[in-house]
């Protein structure tokens, strides 16, 4: 390689080798090589350079962390000092009940441990993990949120948590909200999920969907970020906004009584007390229909 007229620099070094220093040359036309000096004769020799020269080997892992902390820091500073607003294009609220799924495979090593995502626009929820649950996890967890206009579909993922490394997503499906439900109606059913077995073979989930109007004044609170859990798929940090104090709706919530509910309670001990309380709402206090939806989720 001629060199006439070209000034050397050696700009850097950064490794050793027993007595010898290693360093780049730099020219006008960029790195040409590597340099040893050797201590003994001080000769020189040039080679390429191997691609993690004086680089420090970071994993996804820790490049995604470090990714979830600057958007986070970027986000509290976006909405610091924000102010309560209306929000107008607020018809409603959209109750969702994840009680169970039925998967088709157990993707641990020993044990599965499956945990729900739940994404209604920009919002993210997620269900308590399912310890050692397998193939039939069970959840019985219910999610209110508001529902901005133009929102009609529900994203579901569903990951096997583990220990020591990141999540693994093994099903998920997009739900189109039925449109009983914008009725008032309360509607169940499973849903079949994708995964590695192929579109609709990953499994069923089930849920049970109701919905009921908003006032005709609605405050936004202040948002709150979520984060996505360190070990899951890379999901970018959300806005989501808590469900803001209603005034007093104009028609009455149906209240179950003691009796009733340790009736119910006696009827289904595994379902909780809350999830009854909640399908007893959304089926507008009939108890017919309330223990007929809570037949279907414990089948």
């Amino acid at each position: 390689m001629p060199f006439e007229k070209i000034a050397i620099e050696i700009i850097t070094f950064g490794k050793c080798w027993g007595n010898s220093l290693a360093g780049d040359l730099f020219n006008s036309k960029g790195i040409i090589g590597t340099c040893f000096f050797e201590n003994a004769d001080g000769s020189i020799l040039l080679g390429p350079l191997p691609d993690d020269f004086l680089r420090v080997n970071v994993s996804a892992q820790e490049q995604q962390e470090a990714a979830d902390r600057q958007a986070a820091m970027a986000l509290q500073q976006q909405y610091t000092g924000g102010t309560a607003s209306y929000l107008t294009s607020i018809p409603g609220r959209l109750s969702i009940t994840v009680a169970q799924a039925k998967l088709a495979k157990n993707y641990g090593m020993t044990r599965m441990d499956p945990y729900c995502r739940i994404r209604v626009g920009h919002c993210v929820y997620e269900t308590p993990t399912d310890p050692n649950g397998g193939k039939n996890p069970r959840w019985n967890k219910v999610v209110y949120c508001i529902l901005p206009q133009g929102i009609n579909t529900i994203t579901i993922e569903i990951f096997d948590e583990r220990s020591f490394t990141m999540d693994e997503l093994i099903a998920w499906t997009q739900i189109v909200i039925p449109q009983q439900v914008f009725s008032g109606e309360t509607h169940e059913d499973w849903y079949p999920l994708n995964g590695k077995q192929g579109e609709g073979l990953e499994g069923m989930i089930n849920l049970v969907l109701s919905y009921s109007a908003s006032p005709p004044y609605l405050y936004a609170p202040s948002p709150i970020m979520v984060v996505p859990r360190t070990g899951g798929a890379a999901v970018k940090p959300l806005t989501v906004y808590t469900a803001p104090s209603n005034p007093p709706a104009s028609t009455p919530v149906p209240i179950l009584s003691e009796s009733e509910l340790k009736q119910i309670e006696e009827m289904f001990p595994n379902i909780e007390k809350e999830v009854i309380k909640t399908v007893f709402e959304a089926n507008r206090g009939n108890k017919e229909s309330t223990i007929n939806s809570l037949l279907q989720m414990v089948e």
